[in-house]
């Protein structure tokens, strides 16, 4: 199985490089952006698994950073995470395809169980597509009695 790769989107420099090295403490292989454009590159170059994007950035916010990683890139999973959480945030975010939603400040452990969550739930339709493509190529032993 393929290691897990994080990328933790925020603007401010402090969080980003102190939760990357907590991380990667714990074996986590971690790679930053400080804005969602930034991030959207990152995700054309490296394949990353789980996203970790903050809500409120300058520019190009964590809602529509989260729409636009799910148009580009549909089995990245994102996890929103915000110091300025409100209900209709949240909402947005779920329903705009984030698996979850974290306040800041969030442990490290929370953290890492709520990516291996995400991560897990990404296995899991990486293998169905591979077997829904798998019986598009497969016939059924009725179609090759037919054939015959």
């Amino acid at each position: 199985m393929e290691k897990m790769k994080l990328m933790l989107v925020d603007d401010e420099e402090r969080f980003l490089s102190t939760t990357k090295k907590l991380l990667e403490r714990k074996g986590q292989v971690v790679l930053t952006a400080a804005s969602g454009a930034e991030a959207l590159q990152i995700l054309k170059q490296k394949n990353i698994h789980v996203v970790i994007l903050d809500v409120k950035m300058p520019g190009m916010d964590g809602i529509q950073t989260l729409k636009e990683i799910k148009r580009q890139f549909p089995l990245v999973e994102v996890i929103m995470l915000t110091g300025h959480a409100t209900v209709e945030s949240a909402i947005d975010g779920l329903k705009s395809g984030a698996t979850d939603y974290l306040m800041k400040p969030t442990g490290i452990e929370e953290l890492l169980e709520k990516t291996e969550e995400a991560y897990e739930k990404r296995l899991q339709l990486e293998e169905k597509i591979r077997l829904a493509q798998a019986r598009k190529f497969l016939k059924s032993p009725r179609e090759i009695l037919r054939e015959s």
